[in-house]
């Protein structure tokens, strides 16, 4: 048995990447870092509390966060927002009361 653990997106999420275009491959391999180390990321408070982000920067475009929870009995952390860091917890927080909610 593996200690790896799945990622898995959101629709939202998989938008957010494609935004990135050409930066977008950089992106994906920094979010894949979470299969053999899902608490890689920071956890959060407050309202975000029980989700963790992602920092990484890309060249020339300043710092990002990919915004992710993790479920440890199904082994997968779920990224629901990637973007850049200006206003991404203020998404975040509308995304992941959606996800909550989705998941019962």
């Amino acid at each position: 048995m593996s200690d790896r653990y799945g990622i898995e997106l959101t629709r939202r999420a998989e938008k957010d990447l494609n935004a990135f275009k050409q930066d977008r491959d950089r992106v994906v391999r920094e979010i894949q870092t979470l299969k053999a180390n899902p608490l890689a990321g920071h956890a959060l408070k407050g309202t975000l509390r029980g989700a963790r982000a992602l920092e990484f920067n890309l060249k020339g475009g300043g710092a990002y966060r990919a915004v992710y929870t993790i479920v440890d009995n199904e082994r997968v952390c779920i990224v629901f927002v990637v973007g850049s860091h200006e206003n991404i917890y203020k998404v975040a927080e509308r995304r992941y009361a959606a996800l909550l909610k989705s998941m019962g």
